[in-house]
């Protein structure tokens, strides 16, 4: 049993999600020991119930779990435009349940909330590049609970995994073969006969063919005919009139392909699973009165100057404000963590598991001049049982001017305020298992 602590692999360079104490894995058979050849659309067996409701012209809701990649108004926008333009009549709805800096490993806890709950009828799922360096096992362990909590909800709620790029999958692409993570996620939409998009084929050949700049600062005069695609400005995330652009063309090209596959509405077979380890279970719990101790306050997140910026991630938050605020809880599993917020008044907590020696965990990293979405108190590497938790926040506070990045340290000087307090914002409990009440 282990408590570990990771930098959360992100696309963003000021990510919009900060995670700690992130288990790693050991790799798995399942896992292919080598990258998969790229292919640009590998239909499977299609989008049987969302295609039947969109040409009879019934309400379809399309969610969009993944990354900043999706976060921002390129393809999830374009591509439900060019849905609702070649499917006039059906109504379309979006779910747009993608955050910044994220991969699988928060999107199978947060898919029942964010997704499910909103009753898809399609849903695209899009974490390669924020996956990019995680183990396959990892991945896989994921992906599969995102599929299996989606179909234990609904089997008629068709599933389509898109792949995004990054610079450094540039090359592999360019070579035909698909990143790590990709091809992690190969193997689960092989097994569940997934549907997948893989955008970053036609970008790779564009580029190799020298008709695409993949990374430059936007010319100050209109391109002209003939110019390179610039596809985007920092290698990761797509110029939405370029990059994002030659995404959606991407799904045109694959649509058709896709729709001669598993015509006819049918409920989607939940088969056993490709591993028994699959995080199927993972879920996001809300913290509860008797789980507190001590000095904290319940947000009203509607009026709240930070809470009302989570009032659709978080299922409620609470303010830690002393050194005698206390969260404790036992649960039967294996991994649990805090769903919070890192910010600049963020405290130091102290966090203890069975009988582990206690760990010191700031909730304030380098990027903190402002609040974001986080993960921490993670037990991981556990073994299946029941587990007691107890995290305090401290009288003493971190050392927020080491914490922060040095370019970050005038906003310290020049806002002191800013960072004086020591608190911590819960917004809820990501749970591979269940509570003991």
């Amino acid at each position: 049993m282990k408590l570990l602590r990771r930098t959360f692999l992100t696309s963003c360079a000021a990510p919009l999600l900060s995670a700690n104490l992130i288990a790693t894995a050991a790799p798995s058979p399942a896992v292919p020991p080598v990258l998969r050849d790229a292919a640009e659309v590998t239909p499977r067996g299609g989008l049987p119930n969302a295609l039947a409701k969109l040409q009879a012209g019934q309400p379809v809701k399309v969610g969009y779990l993944g990354g900043s990649i999706t976060a921002a108004p390129g393809w999830r926008v374009k591509s439900l435009k060019w849905l609702q333009e070649k499917f006039p009549t059906a109504k379309l709805t979006e779910i747009n349940a993608a955050i910044g800096g994220t991969g699988s490993d928060l999107g199978v806890f947060r898919v029942q909330r964010d997704v499910l709950d909103h009753k898809p009828d399609l849903m695209f799922v899009e974490f390669a590049v924020n996956d990019g360096g995680a183990d396959p096992a990892r991945i896989q362990k994921c992906m599969e609970g995102i599929v299996r909590q989606t179909w234990k909800v609904d089997p008629t709620t068709d599933i389509c995994f898109v792949y995004t790029l990054s610079e450094p999958f540039l090359k592999d692409l360019k070579e035909g073969k698909a990143s790590q993570s990709a091809t992690a996620m190969e193997g689960v939409a092989d097994h569940y006969q997934i549907p997948s998009i893989h955008f970053g084929v036609g970008v790779a050949s564009l580029e190799k063919e020298g008709k695409l700049i993949f990374k430059g600062e936007k010319p100050t005069a209109p391109a002209k005919p003939g110019d390179p695609i610039l596809f985007s400005g920092d290698g990761v995330h797509p110029h939405v009139e370029t990059g994002h652009e030659l995404y959606l063309q991407t799904i045109i090209r694959a649509w058709p392909v896709i729709a001669e596959k598993g015509a006819g509405a049918k409920p989607h077979a939940l088969i056993a699973p490709l591993r028994a380890d699959n995080w199927e279970k993972a879920k996001l719990v809300p913290v509860t009165q008797d789980m507190l101790k001590g000095s904290w306050t319940k947000i009203d997140m509607p009026t709240h100057p930070i809470g009302k910026g989570y009032q659709q991630r978080l299922p409620g938050m609470w303010k830690a404000t002393g050194p005698d605020a206390v969260l404790e809880f036992e649960f039967e599993g294996s991994h649990v963590a805090g769903y919070d917020l890192v910010g600049p008044d963020g405290g130091q907590l102290e966090v203890t598991v069975d009988a582990l020696p206690p760990k010191k965990l700031a909730r304030i990293d380098a990027h903190c001049t402002y609040h974001r979405l986080a993960t921490s108190l993670l037990l991981t590497g556990a073994p299946e049982g029941r587990h007691h938790v107890k995290v305090q926040l401290l009288a003493e506070a971190p050392d927020k001017r080491k914490i922060l990045f040095p370019k970050n340290v005038p906003d310290l000087e020049k806002n002191p305020a800013k960072y004086q307090d020591n608190v911590w914002y819960l917004g809820g409990l990501l749970l591979l298992g269940d509570l003991v009440k």
